[in-house]
């Protein structure tokens, strides 16, 4: 293992820099054109809507002519400023930039062919996955303490940033942290486990620490404005990580009696992930808790023994009894979902429940010093 570059740091990074470079020169994906993935905002002035209006979109985290497109009109309409006649100028003017929506089949493949997929780790989970996580989808990992959620978190924030010939996408990582558990010293760590100065790495993580729901959306507009308008956050193979998604919501929202509020504003933010990770083709990683189900046999005949011993007819299956929270919102928005939970010793396993395009099935893996590994 090469010694870390500590004391010629900027020496390291520019050597970084080349690297990743080179990877991009050679792959195919990024071959086609030097242009960025989205049209930045600003193109409508070239269009006829001008600046003032522009700076307004820009308030409201819309940085993108297609994003513009993706948000409907009685949204637009709430931001202050934008009458009806001008909404109604602007959305004219982005379909007759964007053109029809539909496209062909044939159209849609060039377009996949964009996705840049990001090493866990572990060769056997990454087998399960067809490579890794891909960009363009929100893909969710949900597991109970210690099963390795924030460590894949933390690892695949260096692998990110790795050459794709190392598994990774040549980009740079922006890091939603609700828990507080975002370490750098592991970070370092597993930057030496594959050769990358550990200064280097963590110089390339935006790193933000929510609070709260609210402040938890606002990071998240936050990241796209950075996404939008720092070129070295437009590199394909860029990620975003929130670390956990459901945590503040669990803590701002109690009782039945704010379940609906909670969804809705849960639903609001899954729906701009999924914009995010379309417009700019990067990956969006979640991190989720887990909730134990309970199963009570017999409601009516058994009513009065369940009132006087609530225990005696519960049954906690193996298994099966832990769900993850966040509900069908959750499940529908996450086009691959994973779960973790532990093995024999060391070993953990990863569950793969929901993919568009791969099978049920599970791998091993361990936890070490150098993050995910295989077992």
């Amino acid at each position: 293992m090469p010694p870390r570059k500590s004391t010629t740091q900027q020496i390291a990074e520019s050597v970084a820099s080349e690297s990743r470079a080179q990877s991009r020169a050679a792959s195919p994906v990024q071959d086609d054109d030097d242009e960025p993935f989205f049209d930045a905002i600003e193109e409508l002035q070239n269009h006829g809507i001008n600046a003032q209006d522009i700076a307004k979109l820009k308030s409201a985290a819309l940085n993108t002519v297609t994003g513009v497109r993706m948000t409907p009109k009685r949204q637009l309409l709430k931001i202050k400023g934008l009458s009806e006649a001008k909404v109604d100028k602007i959305k004219e003017t982005v379909q007759k930039m964007l053109g029809s929506s539909f496209s062909t089949g044939i159209e849609v493949s060039d377009k996949r062919k964009k996705v840049v997929t990001i090493s866990t780790g572990s060769k056997s989970v990454d087998s399960i996955l067809g490579g890794g996580i891909q960009t363009q989808s929100i893909s969710e990992v949900y597991g109970e303490f210690r099963t390795g959620k924030t460590q894949m978190a933390h690892t695949i924030s260096v692998i990110a940033q790795l050459p794709a010939d190392m598994g990774g996408g040549g980009g740079k990582v922006a890091y939603i942290d609700t828990e507080g558990t975002f370490r750098p010293d592991r970070i370092r760590a597993i930057a030496d486990r594959f050769g990358v100065d550990g200064e280097a790495a963590l110089s390339n993580i935006l790193y933000a620490r929510a609070f709260n729901s609210e402040h938890q959306m606002e990071l998240i507009n936050e990241a796209t404005s950075r996404f939008a308008e720092e070129k070295d956050y437009r590199l394909l193979g860029s990620l975003l990580i929130v670390d956990s998604i459901m945590a503040l919501f669990r803590t701002d929202f109690s009782g039945r009696g704010e379940l609906s509020e909670r969804q809705q504003k849960l639903a609001s933010m899954l729906s701009k992930l999924t914009k995010i990770a379309e417009e700019y083709n990067i990956a969006v990683l979640l991190t989720n808790q887990v909730q134990c189900t309970v199963y009570i046999h017999g409601f009516r005949e058994r009513a009065k023994r369940e009132l006087a011993d609530p225990g005696a007819t519960m049954t906690f299956v193996a298994g099966g009894a832990l769900k993850p929270i966040g509900g069908h919102i959750l499940a529908h928005a996450s086009a691959t979902r994973m779960f973790l939970r532990k093995g024999r010793g060391e070993e953990r396993v990863a569950k793969l429940v929901d993919s568009p395009d791969r099978p049920e099935s599970e791998a091993t893996y361990k936890l070490d010093e150098g993050g995910w590994s295989d077992v």
